[in-house]
């Protein structure tokens, strides 16, 4: 009997998938062979990758001047792969700094370039509201400017979408990692230069990354850029210069057919989510012994961290929220306390269950 997971990546994925996975595993399409064990040039593969794209695509109304591309590395990759790509011409790499996820990004590119500009930063505040749009000063000189639209661990999330205009007037490519929120609502491609994403959030198994890039871009690339980096190149190559992570992205693509068709779209999906999002920090706000710090505004929907009055109560309601079913709710070793993950495929049952379980424990222990 399944059980509800609540972890933060790798995340649980939709039962109906995985199911179809199952009744595919060994013999995909009546072809006598697994997925997994396809040629990633056989006409049968292409026809799958490219089925995820289209899919993809239209999940997100990708404009036709953008690529997608289904990469390896994982977003962690791209904090590296997007200063190569986008630092040919010169200029900085600006950063909006909101959590750990977008410090390692500044990190990797001061390592690799040594010098960025962080035109604005959540942490004089203990990175508990992300900074306004009026607090955010690009370099005269930015190349891009860079943020992490939902901070998996700290559960902090833009409420809106940043404006990337030097001081002069003129604008940067807008630059998101957005691992944790895609494919949680509707959203607009057509604001940013590069948007990426691991795929263990709400895409699919790990292993995989989507990355999708506006075409003026592609040419922009540093020359001394790792071969398999670049995006230019993954784009002629239908992101296959080597072997792809052939396997996660064919779970992908089931994962953009159910949104599509059994979800409804990500109107619906977005309506789902809000509801998850709400029964939960409703009953922690309800509460006492139960709290979340972050700013109303900026609360993420996707992972919600929060603490118990007590924290030698921590081990125990870990204990029995394990013992109830509901697993992966510790919080991240570096901050401690509660996370529950509401990713696409946690269903809205499995919140129900976890409020339950939390107001009973409260009513034991508080």
């Amino acid at each position: 009997m399944r059980k509800h997971n609540f972890c933060a990546g790798p995340a649980a994925l939709p039962t109906a998938v995985l199911e179809r996975a199952r009744d595919e595993l060994l013999d995909y399409q009546g072809r006598g062979l697994s997925v997994m064990e396809m040629s990633h040039r056989s006409a049968a593969y292409i026809a799958i990758a490219e089925k995820a794209e289209a899919d993809l695509r239209e999940l997100l109304a990708v404009p036709a001047n953008y690529r997608v591309l289904f990469t390896q590395g994982g977003a962690t990759q791209q904090f590296a792969a997007v200063p190569y790509n986008l630092l040919g011409p010169g200029g900085r790499a600006n950063f909006v700094n909101t959590g750990i996820w977008s410090r390692k990004a500044i990190g990797e590119a001061i390592h690799l370039f040594g010098d960025v500009h962080v035109a604005a930063s959540s942490e004089p505040g203990g990175h508990l509201a992300v900074p306004r749009p009026e607090e955010l000063m690009l370099s005269d000189d930015a190349a891009y400017l860079h943020y992490t639209t939902n901070e998996t661990i700290g559960g902090l999330a833009f409420d809106y979408i940043p404006e990337a205009r030097r001081p002069d007037g003129s604008e940067a490519p807008l630059v998101c990692d957005m691992s944790s929120s895609i494919l949680s609502g509707p959203l607009d491609v057509s604001r940013f230069g590069v948007i990426y994403a691991g795929a263990q959030k709400n895409i699919g198994p790990a292993g995989l990354v989507v990355v999708i890039v506006r075409d003026d871009l592609l040419d922009r690339a540093r020359q001394d850029m790792p071969s398999l980096f670049g995006y230019q190149a993954l784009s002629e190559a239908g992101s296959m210069i080597n072997t792809p992570a052939t396997y996660s992205w064919y779970l992908a693509g089931l994962v953009f057919e159910w949104l599509k068709d059994e979800v409804g779209g990500l109107a619906a999906m977005e309506a789902i989510n809000a509801r998850k999002a709400q029964r939960l920090y409703g009953a922690i706000d309800a509460s006492d012994f139960y709290s979340n710090p972050i700013t109303i505004p900026n609360r993420s929907r996707m992972n919600v961290p929060f603490v118990l009055s007590d924290a030698r109560l921590d081990a125990p309601f870990l204990a029995e929220a394990e013992a109830a079913g509901l697993l992966n709710l510790q919080g991240h070793r570096s901050v401690g306390g509660m996370r529950a993950s509401l990713y696409n495929a946690v269903p809205e049952a499995a919140v129900e269950a976890l409020v339950d379980f939390m107001a009973d424990f409260e009513k034991r222990r508080g």
